[in-house]
């Protein structure tokens, strides 16, 4: 056994985030577990390889029970297993959401999270390439930078949206969130920087900050109502580790509600079925569980230099002489935000853009040049949830997203389609553009863009909300982030979001980890 003041489990966008800050105070000793490893393999580096990582040994490869409103269809998740997390495994776009998720969350009771709040939180983690300012950064642990090597197909694509009637837009975190541009991303150099790079690395450097990798977490133990450590397993072999102040779940929005429930903290009933005492009776653990759907249009094209050169030789050697060529891509390099229909406070789509063929999670291929454009349908409303498949914390999580159970989210989707192809017709792109693979020919009236929808989106791999900020009637932990019921345990990752945000999640569950470290460094 082995005595830390505060144990973080799970070395993700926000666990590492979070274990690196606590450990800034040399007087609190810090023990940050993580299941996979912490060697950061050379596809983890390279930007444009990041889906050359799915289903291989540092994946999790979640999948869901048969999703009722997608014919059925089981969804595969990737989910990183490794210190840095989905950090080390992400598309590497930097997008906070819109400033109306933050005052959303506070005026529905999460006080503290409005935007002008969080702002300052989020400029303390950024060093930005482009410096400090209103909005921005420049002297925090997470690297952020303009592309590298923009593709030369990015400005017909921009071309394309800018003449359906989209604005250009310098800044998506800026004054405004709406309109069309470059994507910032978390890289230094042409290299993908993840939490583990930022925020571990300097961290590890310090004699109270230990790292248990390769370890798996069995459960939280509770005491008289208060979290008081942690069951592991290393190696085969069984561990406990005490908390002295706080244990903290850092594990996502799938592993921290399955931790909290075999804690006995959730539905009471779905507790007992499978012989786990109930602690405390929480019918949201695991509940309210968002993503953002994803459709990919695909076109051909006749435009030179896309990514279907990556893996060439002499692109291997530009990277690893200099980090630079195609290899430095993210793939989903310009794109934005726009209204499927007015009235929304905030844009519900966002454009996710760039000079490859991406389908199927990155899994299929094309053998001539093409170029993609993503529906990424921010403003989703469906929810599911997530429960235990059985007490063996090994097991993999029942995970039901309930994709397009709001029909609003359907035409949205569908309205996006019409809008990609007006884009694919337009200015210097349609010059460009051959031939359009998906949704194709047969997807013509919005019925048939519908059925196509059903049977080929997937997500933004974006799990959120299912340890939600709320009350004891609606939610799992409060503002501070403490679970409602057991003293000395928190919740620090993208389950907290109240509701999901309008983008991409990585920034956002950065922002949790330095909002949970200010919270607990406020206590004392």
């Amino acid at each position: 056994m082995a005595n830390f003041d505060y144990i973080v489990v799970g070395a993700g966008s926000a666990g590492a985030v979070l274990a690196g800050r606590l450990s800034e105070d040399p007087n609190r000793k810090v023990l940050l577990v993580e299941a996979g490893a912490r060697r950061k393999p050379l596809n983890v580096r390279i930007p444009a390889a990041f889906a050359s990582q799915f289903k291989t040994k540092i994946d999790w490869a979640v999948h869901t029970e048969p999703e009722p409103h997608l014919d059925g269809r089981i969804i595969y998740h990737p989910r990183a297993k490794l210190v840095g997390g989905c950090s080390a495994m992400n598309a590497m776009i930097y997008i906070r959401g819109n400033a109306e998720d933050y005052d959303g969350w506070a005026k529905d009771g999460a006080t503290g999270w409005s935007y002008d709040e969080v702002l300052p939180l989020f400029k303390r983690s950024e060093c930005n390439s482009r410096g400090a300012s209103t909005f921005h950064g420049a002297d925090g642990p997470l690297h952020i930078e303009d592309p590298r090597n923009p593709n030369p197909l990015d400005e017909a694509l921009l071309e394309g949206m800018v003449a359906t009637g989209l604005a250009r837009n310098p800044d998506f975190n800026g004054a405004s969130q709406e309109g069309v541009g470059y994507y910032q991303v978390t890289h230094r150099k042409g290299e993908r920087w993840t939490t583990a790079d930022g925020y571990v690395r300097p961290a590890a450097k310090r004699a109270n900050f230990t790292i248990l990798a390769g370890a798996h977490v069995l459960g939280v133990r509770v005491r008289d109502g208060r979290a008081v450590g942690i069951e592991v397993e290393q190696g085969g072999r069984r561990t406990f580790h005490r908390a002295e102040r706080e244990v903290v779940l850092s594990a996502g929005a799938f592993n921290t509600p399955q931790l909290l429930m075999l804690a006995g903290i959730g539905p009471a009933d779905h507790l007992r079925e499978h012989g786990i005492d109930v602690v405390v009776d929480n019918p949201n653990v695991g509940q309210n569980l968002m993503d953002h759907p994803l459709y990919v249009a695909n076109y051909e094209t006749t435009a030179a230099g896309t990514l279907a050169e990556a893996e060439s030789p002499v692109q291997l050697v530009k990277y690893l002489g200099g980090r630079r060529g195609l290899l430095t891509s993210n793939v989903g390099e310009v794109g934005g935000f726009f209204h499927t229909r007015p009235g929304l406070a905030a844009p519900d789509m966002q454009l996710i853009s760039g000079p490859a063929y991406f389908w199927d999670n990155g899994f299929q291929t094309h053998d001539k040049p093409a170029y993609a454009l993503g529906l990424s349908l921010v403003g989703s409303q469906s929810k599911g949830s997530v429960r235990l498949r059985s007490s063996d914390p090994k097991a993999q999580v029942r995970a039901t997203f309930n994709y397009f159970a709001e029909t609003a989210d359907m035409d949205a989707m569908v309205n996006g389609i019409e809008m990609v192809r007006a884009i694919a017709d337009s200015g210097g792109l349609g010059r460009v553009t051959t031939k359009e693979l998906h949704p194709g020919p047969a997807a013509r009236t919005r019925a048939d863009a519908e059925a196509e929808i059903r049977r080929n989106v997937i997500h933004t791999y974006h799990p959120s909300c299912t340890a939600r900020i709320g009350s004891e009637a609606d939610g799992v932990v409060d503002p501070e982030l403490r679970v409602h019921g057991v003293a000395g345990l928190r919740v620090a990752d993208a389950s907290v979001f109240p509701t999901i945000p309008h983008g991409n999640t990585h920034a956002p569950a950065v922002l949790v980890g330095e909002k949970a470290a200010e919270m607990i460094r406020a206590e004392g």
